[in-house]
């Protein structure tokens, strides 16, 4: 019989697209701090609210190319874990299975609770899941719904049926919800008995494994051999790129949950947010008596119901607006109101469009720049990506010193062959994208503005620039 601690698996994927300019590609929504200023961050918080003698140490599941940011932030709260590193994303089914793996090779019956890394709880959690822990032990695929305030339409919800048997605040699930229209998500508020989907879960790894067989078995067949042919890293494993990609590209409910005859609910009447767009922010932040959530240096005047950040190098002053979201950081700014704040993420993917820097990765302090003349070297593990800005005067030579396949794309695309050399000007940037079968090696060196050749007037010639082959 398993131990009675539970395991928290702590899923760290996603950019969170409708954050940005806060929520970059490289310093995704979970790793930055809930108040926007200096407090624990989204990820942080998660691993805070489950630790003690009740829980083993936090199990990640990110981007393998993540593992130095996560761990860095559980070292700033005194906290190991393992990690379980994803070559790239494939939503939360197949994370949640490699977590399941990795757990039953030493405890086949070791009890998981999933946990969304990005998410704002507040009040007594640990009643439900004292409550899901018993029914998980015995073979129950429990999901931790949340009594709702307000007819939502931007989330799922779960209807319960009849009492599990000899589990108290556990129910049967009678039937999944998707993003209901408010007509209709104010007949199941009426109605009751209905609950928020939260993305938290708690079942034994062997029963999941199980589930997967039973509803996904080509998703099971695809990450099991992934995790049997992991590599090691510094804090866990990475799985292997070629088995992974091969999983379907699900979230676990669409997987297993909707379809298994194990699932139940157990309700919580704590204050949740997922905390998905600017208006989250607002809705969990503390007012002024107008209404506002001011950070950072902010001045406003015959200002109501705003949502106002000022970054660490500037003040911002509001005058005459109302329902207003301002979001400054050093090199970008977002101006919208709370009717589109949704739209964030079409700003985004048109700015993926653009390849501009500003969505990948935050532009560092002048004092904390390369020094010019400075030499990195880099691996990026298949499937995955880098981005490259050149930082000081004169830019930055990127150079590719081994790989078997994949893809440099800034202005212009080309292989990113061994031996390719490429020009990166300041303040642009290229990416990297590792097509192959093995971690691509790559070195940059930071170039000074008096080596630098003479930047062209004309704009375009900014660009990254491909220089060619370097000889054998």
């Amino acid at each position: 019989m398993s131990d009675q601690k539970i395991h928290p698996i702590v899923l760290s994927g996603g950019m969170g697209t409708r954050l940005w300019p806060m929520s970059r590609v490289r310093q995704p929504k979970q790793l930055q701090p809930v108040d926007g200023i200096e407090g624990p961050s989204f990820l942080q918080d998660t691993v805070l609210r489950h630790r003690g003698a009740g829980y083993h140490r936090p199990l990640m599941v990110a981007s393998a190319s993540e593992e130095a940011l996560i761990f860095e932030q559980l070292a700033q709260i005194d906290m190991p874990g393992g990690f379980v590193g994803e070559p790239m994303g494939r939503n939360t089914g197949p994370a949640v299975l490699a977590a399941a793996l990795h757990l039953a090779e030493q405890d086949p019956e070791a009890v998981m609770l999933v946990l969304p890394s990005d998410h704002r709880i507040a009040g007594d959690l640990d009643t439900t899941l004292a409550a899901a822990r018993q029914a998980a032990s015995e073979g129950a695929i429990v999901l931790i719904g949340i009594v709702p305030r307000s007819p939502e339409t931007g989330f799922g919800y779960i209807t319960g049926g009849e009492a599990l048997p000899g589990h108290s605040g556990v129910f049967a699930v009678d039937r999944f919800v998707e993003k209901p229209d408010l007509a209709h998500a104010e007949a199941l508020l009426a109605a009751g008995g209905t609950f928020w989907a939260s993305g938290i879960s708690m079942m034994r790894a062997d029963v999941a494994i199980a589930e997967f067989e039973r509803h996904a078995p080509e998703t099971l067949a695809a990450v099991r051999a992934a995790f049997d042919r992991a590599r090691n890293c510094e804090h866990g494993i990475v799985l292997d790129g070629e088995g992974f990609a091969q999983a379907e590209n699900e979230p676990t409910e669409r997987l297993v949950f909707e379809r298994s005859d194990r699932v139940a609910v157990a309700p919580s009447n704590v204050d949740w947010n997922d905390v998905g767009a600017w208006t989250a922010i607002h809705s969990i932040g503390e007012k002024s008596s107008l209404g506002n959530v001011e950070t950072g240096q902010v001045v406003s005047l015959e200002t109501r119901n705003s949502l106002i950040r000022a970054g660490s190098d500037k003040l911002v002053t509001v005058i005459g607006m109302e329902d207003l979201i301002v979001i400054d950081t050093p090199d970008a700014l977002l101006v919208t109101n709370h009717a589109h704040a949704q739209m964030v993420k079409e700003a985004v993917t048109e700015l993926k469009d653009q390849n501009r820097s500003e969505v990948f990765s935050h532009r560092e302090a002048p004092s904390d720049r390369p020094e010019a003349g400075a030499i990195a070297s880099h691996e990026v593990a298949p499937g995955d990506t880098l981005t490259v800005t050149g930082a000081v005067p004169g830019g930055a030579i990127l150079a590719v010193v081994s790989g078997d396949s994949a893809v440099l794309t800034g202005a212009e695309t080309g292989a990113a062959d061994p031996g390719v050399h490429v020009s990166v000007p300041e303040g642009e940037s290229v990416m990297v994208e590792n097509h192959g079968k093995t971690d691509l090696r790559l070195v940059t060196i930071d170039l000074a503005a008096s080596t630098a050749p003479a930047r062209p007037a004309d704009e375009d010639a900014r660009a990254p620039q491909f220089l060619g082959r370097a000889s054998a």
